[in-house]
């Protein structure tokens, strides 16, 4: 996905002061209050601004696309962070999984599809690597769109030690589309994933 053209910005790291870094909490995910100065557009430093940062692992998302049936696979299971949402806290989602020491993105792509889906990938494409919330998380998502047979794909799984109760989807890409069109998938992953794969459907529809 690199492509070579020369960045926006005319700052980097060297021009942030992390003046200190502060833990307030730590569990499955930590939460650090940060000072710091940075250099502004005018070029003078900043005076020092406190943040509360969400520091957390690297995820991935994979969306599981059939192109000789044009089905997708996509799992449904409940969010803590949805629990306020006024349809459902569950929510329909492309497999996703954060990544583990040592694990490489693709890794954790065609991990997360054999334990939230049963599926097992073939071709694996990179979509795009993004920040869905840098004011406040550190988190960084690598998303690609995993090629599959379909087949017999269905059921209940999930990681039992885990806690997870994932509930497989398989329905054809024009119901997807319709669903995501009536904001029934209202997730980034989805959004991004969605809007890439019907642009370059037909494409991989030949290639099948």
């Amino acid at each position: 996905m690199d492509r070579k053209i020369a960045p926006v910005n005319r700052f980097d790291a060297k021009d942030v002061d992390r003046i200190e870094d502060q833990q307030l909490y730590s569990g499955f995910f930590d939460l650090e209050k940060r000072r710091l100065r940075h250099r502004q557009f005018n070029g003078e430093w900043s005076e020092p601004v406190d943040r509360e940062v969400h520091v957390r692992r690297n995820a991935v998302g994979v969306l599981l696309y059939d192109p000789s049936l044009d089905r997708v696979a996509l799992v449904e299971q409940i969010r803590a962070g949805a629990l306020e949402d006024p349809i459902s806290p569950w929510k329909l989602e492309p497999v996703a999984g954060l990544v583990e020491p040592g694990e490489t993105p693709a890794d954790v792509a065609r991990r997360e599809a054999l334990e939230e889906a049963g599926c097992e990938i073939g071709e694996l494409i990179e979509l795009h690597r993004y920040y869905p919330s840098p004011g406040a998380c550190t988190e960084q998502v690598t998303l690609f769109c995993g090629l599959i047979d379909s087949t017999g794909l269905g059921g209940i799984h999930g990681v039992e030690d885990e806690n997870e109760d994932i509930l497989v989807h398989v329905m054809s890409y024009p119901e997807a589309w319709d669903r995501l069109m009536a904001g029934q998938l209202d997730n980034a992953m989805a959004l991004i994933g969605f809007h890439w794969l019907a642009r370059e459907r037909a494409t991989l529809r030949a290639r099948a």
